[in-house]
């Protein structure tokens, strides 16, 4: 087939097209701008054309578009009017995933790291919604079995169609709920469908929600109590890299790469979904080749005197969970001194978690705050200077980077150098470019 991706940029519509594309169909995309992803798209034979056009649509059999795409789009028009198919990204699942042995992982919070801990013990293709620093992407193809390891987005209700042979679900906080009409029971009913519609399911029976379909006997599942059933937790440098060493179960003790309770209970799951049709011992051994995936605590710089991480989190579960292996990293490097820089990442997202964000980085000796990260919201009034004021508190423009050294600015003024302790970025903005000098 002739397949073009509108949006293929993205981290989730990119995976799917490296996907097709391995397969052997045609592949092409758009997107508003270039950026690492469409150039390394190019580099795998994928035609990528910048800014969408009504030219890019010419003879294709099908026309996929990632959630944020609107329907006046001009690629969308020109392939209506060439009476092309045109599916949104979780209806073209159906037709994506409708051959594999897919094991689906889905949750607000862990997605990503689950996927690349169990892509890292499997066999099989897989599409992860971040790049596994084992292999350099976000996607490995096999054509020597039809298992795939696929992290499920609940953010658009695409997990629905994910085909899943093994539901894997860390957690299912409410979060993207402007997809869902800010009705609860919708998100929750669509958590239900996508469980029950595996035959193999590993779940998190401490979840909020999720225990209640334990407690009222409709699911029947692989129950994991993190509380009693992962113990000895211990955070230990193997080969000066952070990794978590922890016992599971009557399964004996697991090393995985990444400092924190939250990395030991998406490893967990992960080895439990694999324990279905592996030996424990191949999975205790296989695990070690994960090495962390790119923009989740990602080390991106090391001196003696100071290490500088990037990592996405931008919601405040994830941060405060970050934080901790944070302040446990530190302590094992013997440094004095954190600095966190963080980006807000939607002004609706900020605002409707503004609480829990100021709880976030207790333990930072500094924390600068750059402006918000819109994502194409309008701008809303948030009084950062007062909401934060308990805090050693900068509020800057933007960070440069040079070397292991980090310059702050505002109004386009150097304010100060970091150069010494942990320093780390959270985010989902282009923070990650400025922390890592490539801005």
């Amino acid at each position: 087939m002739k397949i073009h991706f509108i949006g293929i940029g993205g981290i989730g519509i990119s995976g799917l097209a490296q996907f097709m594309r391995f397969k052997g169909h045609e592949v092409s995309g758009s997107d508003i701008s270039d950026s690492a992803i469409t150039k390394k798209l190019r580099t795998l034979g994928i035609t990528v054309t910048v800014p969408h056009a009504a030219e890019a649509i010419t003879d294709q059999d099908l026309v996929v578009h990632s959630a944020i795409i609107r329907p006046d789009n001009p690629e969308i028009v020109a392939a209506k009017a060439k009476d092309i198919e045109v599916l949104a990204r979780r209806e073209a699942l159906l037709q994506i995933l409708n051959e594999n042995k897919v094991y689906a992982i889905a949750g607000a919070h862990g997605k990503s790291t689950t996927t690349a801990i169990l892509t890292s013990i499997m066999s099989g293709s897989a599409i992860i919604g971040a790049e596994s620093k084992a292999f350099g992407s976000n996607v490995r193809y096999d054509d020597k079995t039809d298992v795939m390891v696929f992290e499920a987005d609940e953010s658009d209700g695409s997990f629905i169609n994910s085909n899943p042979h093994c539901a894997i679900v860390i957690n299912a906080e409410p979060e993207h709920m402007e997809y869902y009409d800010y009705n609860y029971d919708r998100f929750y009913d669509s958590y239900r469908t996508f469980i029950k519609s595996a035959p193999c399911r590993v779940l998190n029976a401490e979840d909020p929600f999720l225990k209640t379909l334990k407690n009222e006997g409709e699911i029947e599942a692989h129950w994991l109590y993190p509380s009693k059933e992962i113990k000895n937790l211990e955070y230990i440098l193997i080969d000066n890299e952070p990794h978590t060493r922890f016992t599971l179960k009557d399964l004996g003790a697991f090393d995985v790469w990444g400092f924190g309770a939250h990395i030991a209970l998406d490893a967990s799951l992960a080895i439990l979904a694999a324990h279905e049709s592996m030996d424990i011992e191949e999975i205790r051994a296989n695990i070690l080749t994960f090495k962390g995936i790119k923009k989740r605590f990602d080390i991106v710089g090391s001196e003696e005197d100071s290490v500088i991480i990037d990592d996405y989190g931008h919601h405040p579960t994830e941060i405060k969970a970050t934080f901790q292996s944070v302040k446990e990293y530190a302590l094992l490097k013997g440094f004095d001194k954190i600095t966190a820089i963080w980006q807000p990442h939607k002004y609706s997202r900020t605002i409707d978690n503004l609480e829990e964000f100021i709880k976030c980085f207790e333990g930072a000796q500094e924390l600068i705050i750059l402006p918000v990260w819109s994502a194409g919201e309008a701008p809303r009034e948030i009084d950062f200077k007062e909401k934060f004021k308990a805090y050693n508190l900068t509020m800057a423009d933007s960070i440069t980077r040079a070397n292991n050294k980090i310059t702050v600015i505002k109004n386009k003024k150097d304010l100060q150098i970091l150069d010494r302790g942990l320093i780390i970025g959270f985010g989902a903005g282009d923070l990650t470019y400025q922390i890592r000098g490539i801005a």
